[in-house]
Formats: structure tokens, sequence, C-alpha cells
């Protein structure tokens, strides 16, 4: 028997000789290589299932933003072309018979006339230079416009504008039958208001005062074509700027609050929408609830009626197939009791029956994690892209009680789930082919699209012949194959138990070429939220900068601490009262086990994180001097100024157990000031000149109590940016290159510059 395998197994072994040769060979990643990544923050499938519409963005180093451009996939040809060149493009949507895509766009009025392709061509290559500085630009022929609502046919040609006026679009949809859109925006004012308003106040900010709601209109398809062809080239009148209001709009209803998301029932008669705070600061959750305008209401301003009325946010309204019941997610609050912080879940309500929210419905209910997005079927059962652990697979349900089916795959991360139209067959939809997406060059009437990526296959888009054929999906973007040709680091889950025994996982990025190896250097980078984890995933950004830490010879601890989701809601509940020492003492024993187990060396180890991993980090390095080196950006140091900052402040009063005057005592006890003087800890800071999230002064004030204690720090702002850092890409890239130098500097590991 050995004599009869002998040959196999030395085939094997030359086999992975060659492979590990292979793998040893490819370049390591550079800074440079890691901030051109490609991301896809939308994607939709068309009514007929043959075609998708995939939103990229990525960065643009010579006009320092984030360029987002929209390209077309057709399964009948298998050909990817791009739709938009413009840089400015997002959120499309296709009209329900398939012959327009509608978007918004913040593209100058000039670029509205010649900012397409006509002829599938890519714009040139970005600039990589690394060292390029930043240019101060401040002229206002480089600045966009607001978001205004766009059409394109699909079939090429440019873009035209629809809406008009000094107020950007919020949220728009396409009408049942194609044939006008829906779209909502604060109160216009006319131009007599805006100039009466100037001469009263002058540059006066009035901080509430100012707030006005928001309006839905709807403009007919016809309108808007018949005004593009009557305009052409020519820019807007000065009678039509005067009004405020898009020619040929109709009011249809208006609120107190902001509309951040519309959706029309597949029959056209209603009209759902999700309201926010004027201010986009969540200061009452309240402002955050879903409302009904039936549409075939007589008059043009039609009566609003309120559908829930609870304690939660909700989002993603998605009419279901039967035009009677709206599907929603809450991510913040609950929906069956006062507010909590559970994971994100799924619900439907049923609009014929709101009283006392008896016909409101939770999918999903039985699944121990979290449901991240979903999709409706055409069959009317809802796709779930669901994290549990450091997994985030698909999974369906045909109804709320039914039972959850998990739909096979790869291993990794499942995100955005597209399907075709549940009511596609009402529709005059344009291609009707049928087919397959497992070979490229045939059309699909069941496909799915969505985005899939592992700890060391780079995202991209893949399309599927439905749910039961994720293992024949095939991809229809290749724009992250640089990374794949490049030496990533290698992943795996780690375990340890948690002072109070409970269990706790979390990833482990192991340098390249020495995956399992021992005594490392090891760099904790934690997660921000709480509610997130880190897994088996592909990221490439200045927030997730885990592979370009691994790749200076850094093993990188990514632990998901209580408050994290995936893990039931138990496990992300118990982080209340105690924001940041429960987690604190999670991440802790974590960092003792991999010492105790010898895989880190306790002589070289750094923390970081942003967001509340910068929450988490300031906690930490006042709770032991073991770090060497600290990197921390939009981290609080204290919670009673950060509550009154914060956009969203119920929960922070809800993590802290009550407002500060309530729970005085638990707002100091959390807090990182007091206990100061215990850092020791070189550390380094960054935040966002305009973050409503985590106001800079809490940076400030971090970076003025170690400049008294002497602790070596240094603390960058960005001008412009929020907290997301999504203004310049620039910013992103100096955070991180400045945070790589910071660890080799004080943490002792070589970095990969």
């Amino acid at each position: 028997m050995r004599l009869s395998i002998l040959p196999a197994l030395l085939v094997s072994l030359v086999s992975s000789s060659i492979f590990a040769l292979a793998q040893s060979a490819k370049p390591k990643l550079t800074l440079d290589e890691f901030f051109n990544s490609v991301s896809f923050p939308d994607l939709k499938v068309s009514p007929d299932g043959n075609s998708v519409v995939i939103e990229t963005e990525r960065a643009d180093w010579d006009e320092q933003i984030f360029r987002k451009e929209l390209w077309l996939y057709r399964t009948a040809s298998g050909n990817l072309t791009q739709l938009t060149e413009s840089g400015h493009d997002s959120s499309p949507q296709w009209s329900p018979d398939g012959r327009w895509i509608a978007f918004l766009s913040e593209r100058k009025a000039s670029e509205a006339r010649d900012g397409d392709a006509r002829d599938g061509k890519k714009r040139s290559t970005p600039n990589k230079d690394g060292n390029q500085p930043i240019v101060s630009k401040d002229d206002d022929k480089d600045k966009g416009d607001v978001a205004q609502l766009f059409l394109i046919s699909p079939n090429g040609g440019e873009a035209f504008r629809v809406t008009s006026g000094e107020e950007e679009v919020h949220s728009f949809a396409w009408a049942g039958d194609s044939k006008a859109i829906y779209f909502a925006m604060r109160q216009p004012w006319t131009k007599q208001q805006t100039d009466d308003h100037k001469k009263d106040w002058k540059d006066v900010i009035r901080y509430r005062g100012d707030e006005r709601g928001d309006v839905i209109f709807r403009i007919a398809l016809d309108e808007a074509l018949a005004r593009h062809a009557a305009m052409g080239s020519r820019e807007t009148p000065d009678a039509e700027k005067d009004s405020g209001v898009t020619p040929g709009a109709v009011l249809i209803a208006r609120t107190p609050l902001r509309v951040d998301h519309l959706s029309i029932s597949h029959d056209g008669k209603r009209l759902a929408f999700v309201t926010a705070s004027v201010s986009q600061r969540g200061e009452k959750v309240e402002d955050f609830e879903i409302y009904l305008v039936n549409l075939n209401e007589n008059g043009p301003e039609s009566k609003t009626m309120r559908l829930t009325r609870n304690e939660g946010v909700e989002l993603n309204p998605e009419w279901a197939p039967d035009n009677r019941h709206l599907f929603f997610q809450v991510n913040l609050g609950s929906v069956e009791r006062k507010y909590e912080d559970p994971q994100p879940r799924l619900y439907w309500l049923d609009v014929e029956d709101t009283a006392e929210q008896k016909g409101i419905e939770r999918w999903f209910a039985d699944y121990p994690g979290e449901v991240v997005r979903y999709t409706t079927l055409p069959d009317g059962s809802v796709l779930c892209a669901c994290r549990s652990r450091t997994e985030v697979q698909f999974v369906s349900q045909a109804s709320p009680k039914a039972a959850l089916v998990k739909r096979e795959g790869w291993a990794g991360t499942y995100e955005m789930p597209a399907a075709a139209s549940p009511s596609v067959m009402e529709h005059d939809v344009v291609s009707g082919a049928t087919g397959t997406a497992e070979t490229p060059g045939t059309p699909c009437s069941a496909c799915i699209a969505f985005a899939y990526s592992a700890t060391t296959r780079p995202t991209e888009v893949y399309i599927a012949n439905g749910p039961d054929k994720l293992a024949q999906a095939r991809p229809i973007t290749s724009f992250n194959k640089l990374f794949s040709e490049r030496d990533l680091p290698l992943a795996k889950p780690y375990h340890w138990t948690s002072d109070d025994g409970t269990p706790v996982e979390g990833m482990l990025m192991y340098p390249p070429g020495k995956f399992e190896a021992k005594n490392l250097p090891m760099f904790v980078l934690i997660h921000g939220g709480p509610q997130d984890a880190d897994g088996n995933v592909f990221e490439a950004d200045w927030y997730q900068w885990d592979r370009l830490a691994a790749t200076g010879g850094w093993l990188v601890f990514e632990p998901n601490y209580r408050g994290s989701t995936g893990y039931g809601d138990k496990f992300a509940l118990q982080i209340v009262p105690e924001i940041v020492s429960r987690p604190g003492k999670d991440i802790l024993a974590g960092v003792d086990a991999l010492v105790k187990d010898g895989i880190a060396d306790p002589k070289q180890l750094a923390v970081g994180g942003y967001s509340y991993g910068g929450y988490m980090t300031n906690w930490l390095i006042t709770q032991t001097t073991r770090f060497k080196a600290a990197v921390t950006g939009a981290g609080a140091v204290e919670h009673v100024a950060n509550w009154g900052n914060d956009d969203t402040t119920f929960d922070d009063a809800y993590f802290l157990g009550g407002l500060p005057w309530e729970t005085s005592d638990r707002y100091r006890s959390e807090a990182a000031i007091y206990r100061i003087n215990k850092v020791r800890t070189p550390t380094h800071m960054v935040a966002g000149a305009d973050d409503i999230r985590v106001s800079v002064l809490e940076d400030y004030l971090l970076d003025r109590a170690l400049h008294e204690l002497n602790v070596p720090s240094e603390l960058l702002i960005f001008p412009g940016e929020g907290h997301s850092l999504e203004k310049n890409p620039w910013h992103g890239k100096i955070k991180v290159r400045e945070e790589i130098k910071w660890l080799t500097k004080y943490g002792g590991v070589t970095g990969t510059e």
C-alpha cells in the first residue's frame, strides 16, 4: 500500500513546494498599493435580472477626492462597461421597466453636460505618488454642487439632471409604472427668502432656528425628458432659479423632519418614508419613524400617516411583493420594548394593521447573530447577509415563522445582496431574456449579485444563478486583482476566556511567511462600533489597515470584545453600563492569553483603534503600561461633553445607564481622563476637524493631558473631515503612514516603507 501511494505523495510534495515558492515569490503589499483599493458602496440588479449597475469608489490623488462612478455589467455579453465618469455619482436605482437608471450626483453644472462615458473607456490611472503634498484649492471651479437627481440610459449616452435648486436631494424612488420619480429635499426657499435671510442674519448661525423639514415632490418622466430636450446644454434660466423648486415638480407630502429613505410599493399606490432629525443629530429616538402616503388620494398634497411608534432607529425600507407589507431594519434601539441596543434586526409591518404596532413581525428571529443587509427575492422570500461570529453568510427565510435556510457558499463575507424586482412580471421590461449566470455571456433571469471577500481574497462583485448556486458564482469585476498578486498575510480566529469566565473570540493576522509563528511582536487593533466584528473579510482602507501592519512585521490581534455583533444579543448588551471597562477587560484578558500561549512577545506590544476603538485605546493606556505605543483616533476620554456633542446621544445615555445628571458617577468612573495620570505610553492621535460623532475637542483634551504629563504624543487634525474621513483620500493615507511610523519608532518593529 505504501508503495502504491508514493508517486502520488511525491507529486503532492513537489506541488506544495512549488506553491510555497510561488507564494514567497510574490512581492509584499506597499502603502501606495493598499490605498488604491476599490470599494463597492452599492449595486443593483435590473428588474429582468440581466444587468447589474455597480457603484465604485476609489481614491483620485490628483483631484484629492474619492471618485464615485457607475459601471454596468450585462450577462448577455459578459461585458463590464463604465457608465459615468464625473467622479461624483452614487445611489443608482433602476426604473421598474429597466429603461433608465436614476442616481444622485454632486457633479458641477458643466460636468453634467459632458461628464459621462459614451465609449466605455476608463479614466487614466490615478497618480500613485505617495509623497505628493496636499495642495490647497481655493477656486470655485473645484467645488462640487449639492447632490441632485440624474438619469442615464443603460444603453449609453450622457446623463442629464432632473432636479435643480440650492437644496440637495436626500432620497428618491421610482413610481411603480416608471412614469415618474419621487424625491425628497429640505423645504426650498425662493431667492427672495434667501436674500432676506442673508440681509437679516449676515453670517450668523441660528443653531436650530434655521432648521426646516423636508418636502416630497413627484416629477413626471415625460416632463423631465421634455425639459432636457428643450434645455439642451443651456444653463437653468434665472426665472427657474428664483423659485427654488424644480420646474414641473408636484408637491406630494411634507414633514417637519428629514426624509432619509423613500420606497414606493410595486403597484405604485403607496409611498413609505423613514424620517430622521433635521439637524442630522440623533437626539430624540422618536424622530426616527416610518410614515405612509397613499398616492391614489385626490389633491396634489397627500395626507401622511405614521406607521411606527417605538424606540428604534428604522432604515432601509423595502416593499414586499404583496404591496401590503413593508420591510425595515433597526440598527439602534428596540421595536419591542424600551430603548436598548441588541444586534441589528429585520422586521416587516402590515400597513393595513398598524393599531398598537400589532402588524409588526420580526424576521430571522431565531438567528443568533446580526442581520447586516437584506434583499427580497422574486418568490417573496428574504435573503439576508447575516453575521455569525467571524463569518457573514447568506441565510434565507420564506416567512417570519418559516425555518431558516443557510445558503452554502464559500467561507468569508458576503455583502450587499441584490436581486431582480419581485414584481418583474408586472412590467414591460426591456430585455426579457432568460438563462444562467454560471457561464459568462449568458443572460440570467434568476440572478443575484453580491460583493464577496475573505482574508486573502480581495473584494469583488459576483453573480450567481440564485441563492442555491453560490458555489458556482463568478466574479464580474476585477478591480482589486493586484492584491491577489501580493504576499498577503494569513489570518485565523483565536479564542480565550475573559476574567468573568465568558468565552471571547477575535482574529489573528500574521506577518507574511510567519503564519502560526510564536513570540511575535503584537499590535492590538480594536474595531469601532461597538456594533461590529472583525472576521474573515478583506478590507483595505484608513480604518482597517491590519494588512499593512502585518506586512510591517506585526501580529495583529483584532478582538471581538463584549458589545460586538455576531455573538448573540446578551453578548452585545453586556457593555451596559460599563461602556469601556467591560470590553477593556475582555481585551486585556485576550492579550494575557496570547502571551501565555507564547504567541505574543510581552516586550513588544502596541494598541490602537478608531472611533469606539479609539475610546478603548484611550481607556486601556490608563490601565496598563505594557503597551509600548498607541495610535488612537476619534475617541472620547470623557462622556459628559461627548454626550452633548455626539450626533447619536440617546445610545450614549443608554450605554452609561442614564443622562449625565442621572448617573454622574458612572460618567466619571468610565472616563479615561480621570486616570490619565497613569499613562506612560507614547500616543499618536488623529481627528476630523468637523467630526460631530466624536468632537475634535476630545482629542485636544487628550493631547493637552499627555503634554502636561510629558508623555510623547502627536495630534493630526484633518480639515473639512467628519467622522469617516471621506472628503480627501490623502488624509486617510497620511493617517496610516504616520501611525505606522509611530509604531516603528516606539514599538520597535520595522514598517512597510
